[in-house]
Order: C-alpha cells, then sequence, then structure tokens
C-alpha cells in the first residue's frame, strides 16, 4: 500500500516508528485470534470475536491517505487511496451491513491475507525507519504478495458478490452498484499488483546490487 517512507524531521520520524509498530501490533491481534479461532471453533465465530476490532483497524488506516497527500511517505495517492477504500468497503458497507456474510471462510480468508501482509509491511517499515532492514522481512514484504493479493482479492470480491443478494431485497440499486464494484476490481487488481511488481524489481535489483559489491 505504501512506498519506503521517507521523513524529514526526528519527530515525524518518531510518529511514523510508532504508527507502524502500533499497526503490526494490532494486525498480530487479528492474525492470531483468526487463525487459532478457525483452527479451534471454526471461521464462523472469527467475526463475532474480531470483527469489531478488524473494523476499526483498517478505519484506522484512513491517515495513510493523507500521509501520503502530505508527502509524509513516498507513495502513490492513488494506489494508497484505492487499497484503503476497498477495504473500507467491505468492512463497513459489505460485512457490517451484513454480517451474517462474515460466517462464510472467505470472511477469514480475507482476513489472514490481509493481517499476514500487513504484519509484514508495518514490521518492515518500522525497522527500516529505525535504521535496520532485515534481508528475510525484505524478501517476505516484496514476494509474499505473490499468494496473498491474489487470496485477499479472491475472498474480498467473493464476499461482495455474496452481499448483492441481501443488498438487492434491501435496495436494487445496491446491487447494481456492487456489481459495478466488481466490475472495476480486475483492473483496480491489476494496479495494485503492477505497482508491486515495479518495487519488487526495484529493491530485488538493489539489493542483489549491495550483495555484489559486498563481495
Amino acid at each position: 500500500m505504501a512506498s519506503a517512507p521517507a521523513p524529514k524531521s526526528s519527530l515525524q520520524m518518531g510518529y511514523l516508528v510508532l504508527y507502524n509498530i502500533l499497526s503490526a501490533t494490532a494486525w498480530s491481534v487479528i492474525l492470531g485470534r483468526t487463525v487459532a479461532l478457525c483452527v479451534l471453533r471454526g471461521p464462523q465465530v472469527v467475526y463475532e470475536d474480531i470483527g469489531e476490532w478488524t473494523k476499526w483497524t483498517q478505519t484506522v488506516a484512513i491517515v495513510e491517505i493523507l500521509h501520503s497527500l502530505l508527502g509524509v511517505v513516498r507513495a502513490p495517492v492513488f494506489t494508497t487511496l484505492m487499497q484503503v477504500s476497498s477495504r473500507l468497503l467491505l468492512v463497513w458497507a459489505i460485512v457490517d451491513s451484513f454480517p451474517f456474510l462474515a460466517f462464510s471462510p472467505f470472511y477469514s480468508s480475507m482476513l489472514i491475507a490481509w493481517s499476514v501482509t500487513e504484519v509484514i509491511r508495518y514490521s518492515f517499515f518500522a525497522l527500516n525507519l529505525s535504521g535496520l532492514r532485515p534481508a528475510f522481512l525484505t524478501w517476505l514484504r516484496y514476494n509474499t504478495f505473490f499468494v496473498l493479493y491474489p487470496v485477499g482479492i479472491f475472498s474480498e470480491c467473493s464476499l461482495i458478490y455474496m452481499a448483492t443478494v441481501p443488498a438487492a431485497l434491501r435496495n436494487p440499486l445496491e446491487k447494481v452498484a456492487l456489481y459495478g464494484v466488481l466490475f472495476i476490481y480486475v483492473p483496480g487488481a491489476y494496479v495494485l499488483y503492477t505497482h508491486m511488481m515495479a518495487q519488487r524489481r526495484k529493491v530485488m535489483r538493489g539489493s542483489k546490487a549491495q550483495g555484489e559489491k559486498a563481495q
């Protein structure tokens, strides 16, 4: 969702380090609870336990749009806005409106894909800002999206599609709007995926050059 942050002052750096640590912690809670509940009790109980926490954790990410707009981080405004808004759609307009949809395994698979991605991403940024860049975390940050993005996107689209039935009963126009969202999901996913591919090429190329220099 965001490129490597580029703080301009110690205060800004401190804020970003704290933000990333807290965000990584919040998503770690979601990941741990979701996996534990799925294993021990089944995906149908995940929303009741961690749904509210997930909703508000994701809502806090609205500040990342401001980070991008204000130049606090080097992140494209469009891709940040697109990813944050699509997730807000899922947690508020879809799952919060129709909680029974969260009984589906797609809700749990979505949370696992999101939380693994975010724990890696926020941990990577927190350490990077602190002057640390573990090779294993860099590899995870720029390679796990190959699997996590398709899982997350498929889960999101499945929930949106499932929501078209109850949405149509409430208001036929809502069903049309949701189909419109599904229609733009493919090009939207392509933009996010190619953005990560471009970042991966740049980072992996830089890592390779550093390795060769050190030899």
